[in-house]
């Protein structure tokens, strides 16, 4: 029976709200990352093998050069999130209501205030970023949705002439033209091979886990802003005490003065 108690001790002190927020957060930045990391070497090889289009010598700032760039990007967002979901798990754990049954009373201080107070601030900021993410991420969908539209109108309606132009999607200069057209070799070759469905599929599914980042820094906030609430109660609730204390151990002085006073005056 001690162990069935000390199991459900341990299962009550794990905030399971920061929990859920923080495998939504870990889930969204997963697919983010790892599908985003992927679509983009589809991209690169997509631009080469069928656009025609080739790295630039030197440090001109190509498309390709942005792509490595996002890449890099990539890698920063998967180890700064993996950091940040572990931070507010041992946040969440040290505001739980259970560690004070499982350690005794705590104090409340005022960094620690200033804790919560930070990372509702900062979680706000990471929210907004966020959802710059998934709008940014929508551009590449709306542009292979746009290539795969016409791939799939060129199947439908025989003898049609549709063009690609990637000036309009500002992947290229205004001077350089790079076009593709449902005539030309390389756009049948590219409508038939399953790498244009594939990197499609993963800016759907990087732009599903962006969105996921938004709700989990969402869900964060809300856990945040109660988390602040219980510790403002706390604080309240220990000065309370406090107080409490120091007026029952006046009136013990004043009772124990009065005693000896009438004691003298028997005497």
């Amino acid at each position: 029976m001690g162990c069935f108690e000390c199991c459900i001790k341990c299962l009550g002190g794990i905030p399971y709200a920061s929990l859920i927020a923080t495998i939504l957060l870990y889930a969204g930045v997963a697919l983010f990352c790892g599908c985003g990391h992927e679509a983009l070497s589809g991209t690169v090889n997509i631009l080469q093998t069928y656009f025609e289009m080739a790295r630039t010598a030197g440090d001109t700032l190509d498309v390709f050069t942005m792509i490595d760039i996002f890449k890099y990007v990539i890698y920063g967002i998967a180890a700064a999130f993996f950091v940040y979901g572990i931070l507010l798990m041992v946040e969440g754990f040290f505001t739980t209501g259970a560690i004070k049954d499982l350690y005794g009373d705590f104090k409340i201080t005022a960094c620690g205030r200033c804790v919560s107070a930070w990372f509702i601030m900062l979680t706000y900021l990471f929210m907004l970023a966020w959802l710059g993410v998934t709008a940014f991420t929508s551009l590449p969908v709306y542009m292979y949705f746009n290539l795969w539209t016409i791939c799939r109108n060129t199947t439908l309606v025989e003898g049609a002439n549709l063009c690609l132009d990637l000036r309009q999607f500002g992947i290229v200069t205004i001077g350089e033209e790079k076009k593709i057209c449902t005539v030309s070799e390389n756009f049948l070759r590219m409508c038939e091979s399953t790498e244009l469905n594939m990197t499609f599929h993963l800016f759907i599914v990087a732009l599903a886990g962006a969105g996921a980042a938004v709700i989990a820094m969402v869900h964060y906030l809300m856990v945040l802003s109660a988390n602040w609430a219980y510790v403002k109660d706390a604080c309240r609730m220990q000065k309370y005490e406090d107080i409490k204390s120091k007026e029952e151990q006046e009136l013990h002085d004043i009772h124990s003065t009065r005693s000896k006073e009438r004691l003298n005056a028997y005497t």
